[in-house]
């Protein structure tokens, strides 16, 4: 009941090298897509204590909400005992992690209820090489100086193992906290995963692969990350839910987990994979049809026509 982000190859065209004028066709029984799925090795539920490390644990716990260490950590929190409101990402335009400090900044009362937390690239713009990433770093500080939001936020300058990847997530769902992936686009969502099987109740963004995993008020909520007062009301409001009935934030979070188990595990993905190369490696192997003419005519599309002008548009652009 809406367009898919594969739509627009139906009529795919390559200037002045090659146009589809009828592409794939979505409802072949050949064209599937296998969505990614989770290492249940590292991203498992907050609550199997007997497979978490201790020391982890209480190493992530120090950096996420109490350490003082300027190289790795920006901001000190008045008040480390409030809900965290987590995020993880790197630091450039289209995963807006900007944008969601804007919209924490913008709303008194989500400061009120909440802590902010970033795991988010780099703390200096002279660490970086990257343009867009240095004016995503000027511009979150220019953020936290706007409104004024020391002593409520955390940025974590850090590049975390697989391991600890996966425990930082459980670390916040310890702390009964949520996960807002506030991307202006996402092809699909792994973080998003991530979070939902470590039980922290998840925000994402409706632009992309998420809508295809959240079940919209069952098991997580989209959001729509370019309306600041709209993204903020529908936290407020589960928040506020959270308060007034104690077990809604163990009911979305226990639905988050069982939606990862039951649809996008590596064990489901890996087999779904094999499953079809399986079954179209049958197909391809028994089937008569000679395709060595097929393969002369596009050798000769490469040759003749497709390699002479992407160099004439190479040597065209090298001029400019």
């Amino acid at each position: 009941d809406s367009v898919g982000q594969y739509e627009s190859y139906n009529c795919f065209t390559m200037p002045d090298l090659y146009h589809v004028v009828n592409g794939i066709e979505l409802f072949s029984p050949k064209f599937n897509v296998v969505p990614p799925g989770v290492n249940e090795s590292v991203y498992f539920p907050y609550t199997r204590i007997k497979d978490r490390v201790q020391g982890d644990r209480d190493r992530l716990n120090e950096l996420l909400f109490t350490l003082e260490d300027p190289e790795q950590v920006f901001g000190r929190l008045d008040d480390p005992q409030k809900r965290p409101l987590f995020s993880m990402a790197r630091l450039d335009r289209i995963k807006n992690m900007t944008g969601l400090a804007e919209l924490f900044g913008k709303s008194p009362e989500l400061q009120e209820k909440c802590n902010l937390i970033l795991v988010a690239g780099k703390l200096r713009v002279e660490e970086t090489e990257d343009y867009e990433e240095a004016e995503e770093i000027k511009k979150l500080y220019t953020i936290i100086e706007q409104y004024n939001l020391h002593g409520k936020i955390r940025w974590l300058g850090v590049r975390l193992s697989k391991s600890l990847s996966g425990e930082i997530y459980r670390v916040i769902a310890d702390g009964q906290g949520i996960f807002v992936q506030p991307a202006l686009f996402e092809a699909f969502g792994l973080t998003i995963l991530e979070a939902m099987i470590t039980g922290i109740p998840t925000f994402g963004t409706q632009f992309g692969g998420p809508l295809e995993i959240i079940q919209d008020g069952v098991n997580g909520f989209y959001i729509n990350p370019t309306n600041h007062q709209e993204t903020a009301q529908k936290i407020l409001d589960f928040l506020s839910k959270c308060e007034h009935t104690p077990n809604y934030w163990y009911e979305i979070s226990t639905r988050g987990i069982d939606r990862v188990y039951s649809t996008y595990t590596w064990n489901i993905h890996t087999n779904k994979l094999l499953t079809l190369a399986k079954t179209y490696g049958f197909w391809n192997y028994s089937s008569k049809e000679n395709r060595e003419d097929m393969l002369r005519y596009i050798e000769a599309l490469l040759y003749l026509i497709y390699k002479p002008r992407a160099k004439a548009l190479l040597a065209e652009h090298a001029k400019r």
